[in-house]
């Protein structure tokens, strides 16, 4: 990379840099405190005693029990363990999963598999905003339902699903409700009582803090199968040597992020406001999804016409760094599954780019990617 290239991230989406306050609370747990929190000297206990104050912070931010905090990962072991830990406990009662057509891959693909093993999956569709069919859900239920899991908000075109609604729906049935919260957490208030949810999944990295760690809430009640086999770590749920220093990142960056959100998200409506106003005037460009109820800093635009890779490449000559949708279906030819189900053609949706701010996002980013798309668009349909 040119070190003098000035970057423009409007990838917050995909993830996000690590804030500088949550680095320097992990560092001590590299090289300080390094000891392994499962053994029983006074130093180890130093350790663990780090992670329960993360624990804390997290049952803090989404309003759940300390022991309901399990930590993982990330968001994808999160998720398989959520559908394939309920599905294996609660076979004998039913194998019926509900979900929605715009799920993340590490929904979508587990589902998949538990169809392999003789599950039966429903697949609720979304209506041209990205917002699941509640009636559709409700309908869809029967005797052998065991699990409804639907996603918080949509990594893709940043819709924020009526999760109350559903929460509500599930209880009325007596069956658990899961959601993947991974793009919301630390952007929009979460609260697990509240919206009746009984597990979430959630990964830090979407939120200013380290990659390759994630927390699963289960509900204290809630019967699920362990995914790991191993130790006894995680309360004997979730094998395997805690990574200390992620989970204090991730601690602190759940903190800081929910401190932070009021402002924040005022700051970044303005910015994505201002943005979707601007390229809109840009002849034959479409908002995808609905114009107020999404994600503050997500933005994605379809330019009819104009091929997204083509787009991507050139704004990428000139230092800002977006995507076609989901960082994990990145390389796929196929056309985003999120946008057809919203009822969008393969070349609408071929021609669909997803932009995402966060809090180093400024006005003169946004200015100059604005007059960047203006004068690309132009050189495209001229050329």
């Amino acid at each position: 990379m040119n070190e003098n290239k000035k970057i423009i991230y409007l990838d917050y989406s995909a993830t996000t840099p690590i804030d500088k306050e949550v680095l320097d609370e992990m560092q001590p747990y590299f090289s300080e405190f390094y000891g392994n929190p499962s053994s029983v000297s006074e130093f180890s206990k130093e350790v663990k005693m780090a992670i329960d104050v993360a624990r804390g912070k997290v049952s803090e931010a989404i309003n759940c029990k300390r022991e309901e905090v399990f930590f993982t990962s990330g968001g994808t072991e999160s998720d398989n363990w959520a559908l394939i830990g309920t599905a294996i406990a609660k076979r004998e009662k039913g194998n019926h999963i509900i979900t929605s057509t715009i799920e993340h891959p590490a929904i979508l693909n587990t589902c998949r598999y538990l169809e392999k093993l003789g599950f039966k999956i429903t697949y609720a569709p979304v209506d041209k905003y990205g917002i699941v069919n509640l009636e559709y859900i409700k309908r869809a239920i029967t005797t052998k339902t065991i699990l409804v899991s639907v996603m918080f908000a949509n990594n893709e075109i940043g819709s924020i699903e009526p999760i109350r609604e559903i929460g509500e729906i599930c209880k009325n049935n007596n069956i658990v409700f899961h959601t993947d919260a991974v793009q919301a957490i630390g952007h929009v208030p979460v609260d697990v009582e509240e919206l009746k949810i009984d597990m979430l999944s959630m990964s830090a990295h979407k939120f200013y803090g380290p990659k390759g760690i994630g927390v699963l809430y289960i509900k204290k009640g809630i019967k699920i199968d362990n995914y790991l086999h191993g130790g006894e770590q995680e309360r004997a749920k979730r094998a395997g040597t805690e990574n200390t220093a992620a989970i204090v990142g991730l601690g602190k960056a759940i903190e800081k992020s929910n401190l932070d959100m009021p402002n924040e998200n005022i700051r970044l409506i303005g910015l994505r406001d201002r943005f979707i106003q601007e390229v809109l005037k840009i002849k034959d460009t479409e908002l995808n999804g609905d114009m107020n109820n999404r994600l503050p800093g997500n933005v994605n635009i379809c330019f009819n016409g104009v091929e997204a890779e083509t787009l991507l490449m050139a704004l990428d000559l000139r230092g800002i760094c977006a995507s076609v949708g989901s960082a994990c279906s990145a390389g796929s030819l196929e056309p985003s599954h999120v946008l057809m189900s919203l009822g969008l053609s393969e070349k609408k949706a071929k021609s669909s780019i997803r932009f995402s701010f966060g809090k180093w996002t400024t006005e003169e980013e946004i200015n100059y990617t604005i007059t960047m798309l203006k004068d690309i668009i132009n050189n495209i349909k001229e050329g």
